[in-house]
């Protein structure tokens, strides 16, 4: 393999970092691994990271290191900084230096102001670079239209924050256009490409009998039963007999509601079974309060909107983490992997660890911002922009700027839980809260992407499952 070949740990880095941008790299995590444990290993020197000479490089490293759980320190960006704690002018036209700078201080940690300068420095000079290549011709110039098309795609959304397979094939596109091209992978990166979606299209055939399918149905539905179709007095006979998880409490629901706490009951019942027959573990307490957690968020919204009352936004935060219905879905896909469950972790799980609340919280912020206006025009209760707009006399542009600030606030602390990860959780689940953070990311991105659909989402959906890439290369 080429990465067993490369004996310079930058062609290392570059090739690793490629793999991972393709969305490959699982065919060779223990290759990976190794290469990345034995670059850590080579540069640390009593406690002393080497700083390597260019910023392109540095960042490169840092980025990688810090993403598979290696504590590099910030320090290591020092070199480009003056006494003062700037950044030098020198780096400010390498356009490739700048947006790995900008893609490592996503993969900082709470406190880092280091990595804060970092990231300010290279988004305000790339932002420089674009409005001044705005008006120039790129007609020809493919190594050009790479670094401005790296520099766009950075500034809209941090590679650290995006979905991988979407990722693979937007870089799948554009690396074709690469000085540093390797046709090799760039022909591995397409072939997996299919396969893996040509095996999303037969789970799709299956979709319906999915466990999280069944799932994400029931939560749209009883979501809507609080907010459009019940009366409070309902809803709280709704929420009392899912906390108790009786069914002679059904006989007090109205048909409707009947219906739809049957189809509950019998769902977590039937997985529940499942899961004690074939691996013998007893899941039903972890999911029953899940769901009665979920309900009594939607209940305490129900209030408020009946009331009136508007919440600050710590009060609103406090339950809302908990109605995306986040913490719900994770816990089952926490026993979705009986191989990653062990007792200290399902206790763990109870109460919800931060990884779940972090990951839970940005997903709440990624829907409030895509969904605010649509929702507030409906007549719904307030959410995050609205409560801070409230509380602090703000505009909705501060808001939305401050929601935004609390979004990478909580990836810092992900940051840090993962590379401080003490085994309580399996690497997998980690990754399964980081990707729902993602995956919410990208989906409100361009505005309401699940209950109002635009063109931007559906062309995702379709690039990513129904088009094939094309294995005809470029002339």
């Amino acid at each position: 393999m080429m990465l067993e070949r490369a004996t310079n740990p930058l062609d290392q880095l570059e090739i690793i970092d490629t793999l991972e941008r393709f969305g490959v790299a699982y065919h060779y995590e223990d290759q990976t691994g190794t290469k990345l444990k034995s670059i850590y290993d080579n540069i640390i020197d009593k406690q002393r990271l080497k700083q390597e000479p260019h910023l392109y490089a540095t960042a490169l490293q840092f980025r990688l290191l810090r993403k598979h759980g290696y504590n590099v320190p910030q320090e290591v960006f020092c070199s480009f900084m003056d006494l003062e704690g700037n950044f030098k002018a020198s780096p400010c036209h390498d356009v490739k230096g700048l947006v790995y700078l900008y893609e490592a201080s996503y993969l900082s940690l709470p406190g880092e102001a280091i990595l804060e300068e970092a990231q300010k420095f290279s988004s305000k000079n790339l932002k420089a670079y674009l409005k001044k290549e705005s008006n120039s011709s790129t007609s020809g110039d493919d190594a050009k239209n790479y670094h401005l098309n790296m520099a766009r795609h950075a500034l809209e959304l941090p590679l650290h924050w995006r979905m991988q397979k979407l990722e693979a094939r937007w870089f799948i596109d554009v690396y074709q256009n690469s000085p540093d091209m390797k046709p090799i992978l760039l022909e591995l990166a397409k072939l997996d490409f299919n396969i893996v979606q040509a095996v999303h299209q037969q789970d799709l055939k299956r979709a319906s009998r999915r466990i999280l399918s069944q799932v994400g149905a029931l939560i749209t539905v009883i979501d809507d039963i609080y907010d459009v179709y019940s009366t409070l007095d309902e809803v709280e006979l709704f929420t009392e007999a899912v906390a108790r998880w009786d069914i002679i409490e059904m006989d007090k629901l109205p048909d409707y509601m009947k219906i739809c706490f049957l189809a509950l009951y019998n769902s977590i019942n039937k997985i529940a079974f499942d899961s004690l027959k074939e691996e013998e573990l007893h899941i039903t307490p972890y999911l029953k309060k899940a769901w009665a957690d979920l309900c009594k968020s939607y209940l305490l919204e129900a209030e408020w909107y009946h009331s009136g009352y508007k919440p600050s936004l710590h009060e609103y935060l406090d339950n809302a983490w908990v109605s995306i219905s986040a913490p719900l879905l994770l816990v089952y896909a926490y026993f979705a992997v009986p191989n990653q469950i062990t007792k200290e972790a399902s206790e763990c799980i109870l109460d919800y660890p931060n990884i779940v609340k972090w990951s839970s919280l940005i997903t709440r912020l990624a829907d409030d911002l895509g969904t605010s206006k649509h929702e507030q025009k409906r007549g719904d209760n307030p959410k995050s922009i609205e409560c801070y707009m409230h509380e602090s006399g703000a505009s909705e542009a501060a808001a939305r700027e401050h929601i935004h600030y609390l979004i990478s606030e909580a990836w810092k602390k992900i940051n840090e839980y993962q590379i401080g990860n003490t085994a309580v959780f399996s690497q997998t689940f980690i990754r399964m809260a980081m990707n729902l953070a993602r995956m919410s990311q990208c989906m409100y991105q361009h505005g309401d992407g699940f209950g109002a659909q635009n063109l931007e989402t559906k062309n995702r959906v379709i690039s990513l499952l129904v088009e094939p890439v094309s294995l005809t290369s470029k002339d």
